[in-house]
């Protein structure tokens, strides 16, 4: 007969399969529509052979559960929760390379994404957490077109410089053209990529330290998360801002 730990590790591996059945549905979306299906957390969209592997393994362990439960082991179950539990609290190193729970109950339909309602807690009294998990998509949709908007006006503002310079003045007509100098100074708006990397990346050594980690785990961490520098660059951002992070993290 199935122990209470059973039947709850049945229960979540029930929910992790149809979390994973609608991923891969949500697979063959669009990225905007993706985003806006259901209220997620912020990471990394899941690639389609990472759920097929994830489906596989959880399939595997539910067989697994059920012949222990069969056999009268009731400490396996028991002992796989606590495995979850320790995973979780210390052996946990990806920050955004997960794949979200998904909800049958929380799903927009394809015909809501583009103007989607706003959605009310069932509950008698207003869930704050809830109502901010619901927000993160608008916020992420935010910064993606900000970003984007960003990016169109420095290419924009760079274009525009090199037509003027390229075009010569009246006065400059039947002169020699200029000496080129030695060393070309670049327009001063390509120097923003760099500096808001080199942002980023102290910000997230920054949180990282306040969390606990050792400073020779934060040029691995750094560079394995979304739209990081190469590894290379990331250990000399840390070296070259070591004091400013240890004094906003509070270990100066």
């Amino acid at each position: 007969m199935a122990s209470p730990a059973d039947q709850r590790l049945l229960q979540l591996l029930e929910k992790w399969l149809t979390s994973l059945e609608l991923h891969g549905k949500y697979s063959s979306l669009d990225e905007d529509s993706y985003w806006k299906v259901q209220p997620w957390i912020e990471h990394q969209r899941p690639s389609r052979w990472i759920l097929d592997l994830a489906k596989q393994k959880t399939i595997a362990l539910k067989s697994q559960v059920e012949e222990r439960i069969k056999q009268g082991d009731a400490q396996f179950s028991e002992s796989l929760e606590l495995m979850i539990f320790l995973a979780n609290l210390v052996g946990s190193e990806h920050i955004e390379r997960f794949i979200p729970m998904a909800e049958m109950q929380s799903e927009r339909p394809p015909g809501l994404l583009e103007t989607p309602a706003p959605l009310e807690s069932t509950a008698s009294a207003p869930d704050d957490t809830l109502n901010r998990t619901r927000e993160m998509p608008k916020i992420l949709a935010a910064k993606r077109q900000t970003t984007h908007v960003e990016s169109n006006t420095l290419v924009a503002r760079v274009e525009r410089k090199a037509a003027s310079a390229a075009k010569p003045s009246p006065r400059a007509a039947g002169k020699a053209p200029p000496k080129p100098s030695a060393e070309p100074r670049a327009p001063a708006e390509s120097k923003a990529p760099g500096q808001a990397a080199r942002a980023q990346v102290v910000a997230d050594a920054v949180r990282l330290v306040q969390w606990g980690r050792k400073w020779f785990e934060l040029p691995e961490l750094i560079a394995r998360m979304a739209d990081r520098p190469p590894l290379a660059e990331v250990r000399r951002i840390l070296k070259e801002n070591k004091s400013a992070i240890d004094e906003q993290a509070g270990t100066g």
